[in-house]
């Protein structure tokens, strides 16, 4: 199919929140011809990357928004605008190769709209950009809610934040200890001609100068390295582990957290929980290629009494669901899909598991609690409330030279060629 025209249909089904981009894009992919589809990734995260500049400006250029059922053609206007913005795409090819999207798309009269659109904001761009200067929208590229909540969040960060949710994202991976050290893998990438450095707070983490298929490094079919954020590395370590202890890694999949625990410590009983069976098969995927070995299980952590065998755990990672407001440049399509009123259904989820899964944690026991957001609502405020309600949890203050002391936990906000944003805290079971 017309690459364009396969661009807009997905994003189309996003504009009516029909599925994520994750969700979409491999079929979505499948149906373009192998030549276009690096150009056809590229178009999708892009232009989700700054739908909400993109949008802003669609919504100047048109008299009258577009019915529900031609989101298609919204879509392609963003993805028009886009290509004249922030691609090397000529701009009689972006403008007329758009254009012709419109016939593969089976409405040939939006031809004349598309064009007459791109071809004003080609005539108008300067201008129109001094004139939106003071949207929030169109400078920041966030939607005004959550541009609002993180500028209130992080007033002296805001800026680098959102440069950083704006940017393109590093390939990171984290060295299995088992198989090799940093430094001598970090050799044999040099060695190959790819530039890559060590990070600057995991001990294991890699990051590449330019990202390409991690499959076709030194060792990984063999298990020597995994894709991982930075961010995400941390978290083994301040689990405080060690031989012999029982641990559960719950909401694990896709199980780069539970490869982790195993690999950084011999001689562990590691439970990886997930409430869907079909993302616990990443988890085995994950695992068998690392050579490792949990007990894999479908659960909900808000019902231990579904799945728990009673036996305490030592140690419990509890990496909650959430916004993913602090990995947006990986999955752009959180602009589009988030709304204001998930930020308290997830807290309350949050609180839920954490009130659950703690009665499974063994007196003396810690549980670190960790999200991928960059909201206080999701972070310190869960862990501040749950503080609140049980009188045999403590935090343990983190004692590290990362990310920002909150007033529970220590907060990581996402850099640009650098970690993503994270939060952490820990908490000990008391003994009675």
């Amino acid at each position: 199919m017309n690459l364009r025209a396969q661009a807009a249909r997905t994003i189309g089904q996003l504009l009516r929140h029909q599925g994520s981009l994750a969700s979409l894009l491999p079929a979505a992919q499948a149906k373009v011809a192998p030549k276009d589809q690096a150009l056809f990734q590229e178009l999708c995260y892009g232009c989700l990357r700054w739908q909400p500049r993109l949008q802003t400006v669609v919504a100047q250029l048109m008299d009258k928004p577009l019915r529900a059922k031609d989101s298609d053609i919204q879509a392609l206007l963003l993805l028009g605008l886009y290509q004249l913005g922030y691609t090397r795409i000529p701009d009689h090819a972006a403008i007329g190769e758009t254009v012709a999207a419109c016939k593969a798309l089976k409405k040939p009269w939006a031809s004349n709209l598309v064009n007459g659109v791109l071809r004003q904001y080609q005539r108008d761009a300067d201008q129109m950009d001094a004139q939106m200067s003071d949207s929030a929208e169109y400078v920041s590229a966030h939607p005004q809610w959550l541009y609002g909540k993180l500028r209130k969040a992080w007033p002296t960060q805001i800026d680098s934040l959102v440069a950083a949710n704006n940017s393109h994202p590093p390939l990171t991976l984290r060295v299995n200890r088992r198989h090799a050290r940093r430094d001598d893998y970090l050799s044999q990438l040099h060695a190959l001609g790819i530039a890559a450095r060590g990070t600057e707070y995991s001990p294991w983490g890699v990051t590449l100068d330019r990202a390409q298929d991690p499959t076709g490094l030194p060792g990984f079919d063999q298990g020597w390295v995994s894709v991982q954020d930075e961010a995400a590395q941390l978290a083994a370590d301040l689990l405080d582990l060690a031989p012999g202890q029982r641990v559960l890694d719950a909401c694990a999949a896709p199980g780069g957290k539970t490869g982790h625990i195993l690999e950084h410590t011999d001689d562990l009983e590691v439970v990886a929980l997930d409430s869907e069976a079909r993302r616990l098969t990443r988890v085995e995927d994950n695992l068998a290629r690392l050579g490792l070995s949990a007990e894999v299980a479908c659960g909900d952590g808000t019902r231990p009494q579904d799945w728990w065998d009673g036996r305490a755990f030592d140690r419990l990672l509890l990496d909650a669901p959430c916004s993913a407001t602090g990995i947006i440049r990986r999955q752009p399509d959180i602009k589009l899909l988030r709304q204001p009123e998930d930020i308290e259904r997830l807290s309350q989820l949050q609180g839920q598991l954490l009130d659950a899964l703690w009665d499974t944690l063994a007196p003396g026991g810690l549980l670190v609690y960790a999200t991928c957001s960059a909201l206080p609502a999701e972070n310190t405020r869960v862990v501040e409330a749950f503080l609140a309600r049980r009188q045999d949890a403590r935090e343990l203050p983190i004692d590290a030279h990362w990310g920002l002391a909150q007033p529970c936990g220590r907060q990581l906000l996402a850099h640009t060629d650098g970690h993503d944003g994270f939060y952490y805290a820990r908490l000990q079971k008391q003994t009675k």
